[in-house]
């Protein structure tokens, strides 16, 4: 009996290595561009809000329609991915927004600024949580936390490693006759091209798929998911309305939010905050660098202690309650960049720490086949709440006020609301599951 454990043991060792030497580290890349172009209008803005003559409230508008046309078109994307496979779906995904990217930089004005956002959201949608989507039907449920943490380092790596790259990229203003904003879209839209292209080659739909694999890696592998999907779920097989309605659905869509605001808000806005404080470009840069290089490593750390605890519900909640002190205490820090840099740390760390507990609890909790909807739709509503009304609402609020500070307060407001909720409604899961669990 020992050899046999000890064989099985071997097995799993062996195939989750393979597993996650292959697919996670290419799909970091993938998602290192995809925030790098999102978020690379934050840098631009720093040349190009004078060249095209925007207000902060027409910047804000116009960051924020890219979460208008993501959230129109996450949900049938992740359905399409499951319907024609995460290789070639990926790959579109790709491909279409890095072709988007680099067209932005030939905007002229805000009008066409708000059209190329709004189509550089829809050419986006569902990488992300298709590619969450996709990690699952290869992560046991064990794995999960450290995993989608490791993956989803990628969004403050983006910016730790973008920000320098940015304003680097702002100093071949005149190469060519572009200015140095029309450089950074076309150089950073280039290699998500490229990286389409090579989903191809590198990724596999399913486990059973796998040519990679041996053939008893990949029939343990089989087994082990097939075993995670049969376990009982607090979301069972639901309509796409029935799951719009479902209150679990919708309250993970809120936690999300205050998630993705932070996230958002501080992308978008953080480079004018720091150069608010008499910064040059380069020294903007550097410095906001400094809070993502920090969430980077706390991320995964809090993602591996979450899956050692096999705790999901504090894990997610407490990033939350960071993320809102960190936004509250922005206005006791006055006109000191340093203090200002550590807070929106706190929030930062608070932001991207909470994603690999989240989306492994959120896991847990949708049901095979809502899983694709589900996960879809909790990311679709986030963005929408997070990036396209709390954007709008710091441009909107730093243009009547002149303070940045004020307009993230009720980005503070949301986080703390999403807190109290996940530990509600993760209590009301786990009370539930005990009723199934008891009854003969």
């Amino acid at each position: 009996m020992t050899t046999v454990r000890t064989d099985l043991d071997q097995i799993e060792k062996t195939t989750m290595r393979r597993v996650l030497l292959r697919l996670v580290p290419f799909l970091m890349i993938c998602y290192f561009f995809a925030l790098l172009d999102r978020v690379n209008v934050g840098f631009a803005a720093l040349q190009m809000n004078n060249d095209l003559g925007l207000t902060p409230a027409m910047f804000g508008f116009a960051a924020s329609l890219f979460f208008v046309s993501y959230f129109l078109v996450e949900v049938p994307s992740n359905l399409a991915l499951q319907r024609v496979g995460a290789r070639r779906w990926i790959a579109r995904i790709m491909i279409t927004w890095g072709l988007v990217t680099m067209c932005m930089a030939f905007v002229v004005g805000p009008y066409s600024l708000y059209a190329m956002r709004f189509l550089l959201g829809a050419a986006e949608a569902g990488f992300f949580p298709g590619a969450i989507l996709y990690l699952t039907y290869w992560l046991p449920s064990q794995y999960r936390a450290r995993i989608l943490a490791t993956f989803t380092v990628s969004i403050p790596l983006a910016t730790f490693l973008g920000s320098p790259l940015s304003v680097g990229l702002l100093e071949l203003d005149g190469a060519l006759g572009l200015r140095g904003w029309q450089w950074l879209f076309i150089l950073e839209g280039v290699p998500t091209v490229l990286l389409g292209l090579a989903c191809l080659f590198v990724l596999t739909d399913k486990p059973a798929q796998a040519s990679w694999l041996t053939n008893e890696q990949r029939a343990w592998l089989t087994g082990r998911m097939e075993a995670d999907a049969a376990a009982r779920r607090p979301v069972g097989h639901l309509s796409l309305w029935q799951l719009a309605t479902n209150k679990y659905f919708l309250v993970m869509a809120l936690v999300c939010s205050g998630a993705s605001a932070t996230g958002s808000v501080l992308s978008v806005w953080q480079p004018q905050l720091l150069k608010s404080f008499g910064l040059s470009n380069l020294q903007t840069g550097f410095v906001n660098a400094i809070p993502y290089g920090i969430a980077t490593v706390v991320m995964v750390l809090w993602g591996r202690h979450s899956d050692k605890t096999g705790e999901r519900r504090w894990h997610t909640a407490l990033t939350l309650l960071l993320a809102a002190g960190g936004f509250t205490a922005l206005g006791l820090t006055g006109t000191a960049v340093v203090p200002t840099v550590v807070m929106v740390t706190c929030c930062l760390v608070g932001a991207y720490a909470f994603k690999g507990p989240f989306w492994a609890l959120s896991a847990s909790w949708l049901s095979t086949s809502t899983l694709a909807a589900g996960l879809a739709g909790i990311n679709a509503i986030s963005n929408l709440i997070g990036g396209g009304l709390m954007v709008n609402v710091v441009g909107l609020v730093k243009q009547s006020t002149g303070s940045f500070v004020l307009g993230m307060l009720p980005v503070a407001l949301l986080c703390a609301v999403a807190a109290v909720c996940v530990l509600v409604l993760g209590r009301s899961a786990a009370r539930a599951a005990e009723m199934v669990a008891v009854k003969p």
